[in-house]
């Protein structure tokens, strides 16, 4: 097959958030008309879904003073902020770099634990599941050194190359009675990062070059990590000779459906971090919704999305299926829908509570809540078969 400067320039647009929120919207004109074979949908219920993500902002939040969802909000165990324990570089840039170095590889690990895994912090006496669980062991394996190739300056994240599962296994506590599904994945996927980018603290300087006047646009943190991490993914498709990352195909859209999940995850997670260091940043909302089981959950939970056949909901699907690549990007084009619906409730605005607050507030822990009410295991409705690199 010829490929042509167009394949190129198709590929990089489709490397953007901008990308991933026309599609979706474009997904959810689809099943407006009906279109979809996988979903019916219901928007009548979407008042019911921001009455439940509102309700949820209020106990997690009574005062509506909400962080951004963001990585750092799963590196705390007992009240305690586990990050600033650590004994951190004083430098601006050198704290940058260590924060990128522990996020970026954090963010990486936390691709769904599955139902029965559990992780015991030993300085806290904490016994965490899921993100929370996967946040404070990756800390504790940065904390440790074991990622870093200078035994004198354990906080650093240049010896990713040498990652095994082994490593991550005895750091996340993994035995027979505690499985972590997905455990080579995700070594694999460090291995990858560390290949592809070296240090991931370097994009931090990469990232303060791309500010201008101090000021860097949250669309573009996003850019330059799938710019840089496009090789790490395995299996994925590419065109023009560039890989494309969390991007796949659905029979009832021309081209591609990309959705950049995980990318996105650590784009909020590294605002923090940059604006800590002095660079502001702008368009948040110029990033999109997550597409995972938390927010996607939430709207099958709610019956805004209902299978057009009730047996899915009992049969594994793998994630370039036409229904997971639906059920998800739906899901990002929804929560645009949803966000107004909920600053409605409480009264805000969107310029004081842009989609990353309604998201951490929100409508991920909305859907952790109603995942829980409906399933004796907490987990989400639509069972994915996933190798560790998606959600």
């Amino acid at each position: 097959m010829l490929l042509t400067v167009s394949d190129e320039k198709t590929a990089r647009s489709l490397l953007t958030a901008a990308a991933v929120r026309d599609r979706a919207h474009e997904m959810l004109a689809l099943a407006e008309a009906g279109g979809l074979a996988e979903w019916r949908l219901d928007l009548a219920r979407l008042d019911a879904a921001a009455d439940l993500t509102a309700e949820t902002v209020r106990l997690n939040y009574p005062d509506l003073n909400i962080p951004f969802h963001a990585r750092w909000r799963h590196f705390t165990a007992e009240g305690r902020d586990l990050w600033a324990e650590l004994d951190k570089p004083s430098d601006p840039a050198a704290l940058g770099r260590a924060a990128f170095d522990l996020v970026i590889p954090s963010v990486l690990l936390d691709a769904g634990a599955g139902p029965a895994w559990r992780y015991r912090d030993a300085a806290t006496g904490a016994t965490l599941s899921r993100s929370e669980g996967l946040g404070v062991a990756s800390l504790r394996l940065f904390e440790s050194g074991a990622l870093s190739a200078d035994p004198a300056d354990p906080l650093r994240a240049d010896a990713l190359p040498k990652v095994e599962a082994a490593t991550i296994a005895e750091a996340f506590q993994v035995t027979d009675d505690n499985p972590l599904v997905g455990l080579e994945g995700r070594a694999a996927l460090l291995r990858r990062l560390g290949d592809a980018v070296g240090r991931p603290g370097a994009l931090f300087d990469i990232m303060c070059r791309h500010a201008e006047d101090g000021r860097l646009r949250a669309p573009v943190i996003l850019e330059v990590l799938l710019q840089a991490l496009g090789p790490i993914w395995p299996g994925r498709l590419s065109l023009g000779g560039v890989p494309l990352g969390d991007c796949w195909t659905h029979p009832a859209v021309a081209g591609y459906v990309p959705l950049h999940k995980l990318s996105q995850w650590m784009s909020y997670s590294l605002i923090e971090p940059l604006e800590a260091s002095g660079v502001q940043v702008t368009d948040v909302d110029g990033l999109t919704g997550l597409a995972e089981y938390r927010n996607g959950g939430l709207f099958v939970d709610t019956g805004v999305l209902v299978l057009k056949d009730p047996e899915d909901a009992g049969r594994g699907h793998a994630v370039d299926s036409p229904l997971v690549v639906s059920w998800r990007s739906l899901t990002v084009a929804l929560l645009d829908r949803l966000a107004p619906l909920v600053r409605e409730r409480l009264g805000v605005s969107a310029e004081a509570f842009p989609l990353a607050r309604v998201l951490e507030g929100g409508s991920w822990a909305a859907g952790r809540r109603i995942a829980k009410q409906k399933r004796a295991d907490g987990g989400p409705p639509i069972a994915v078969i996933s190798d560790g690199t998606v959600f």
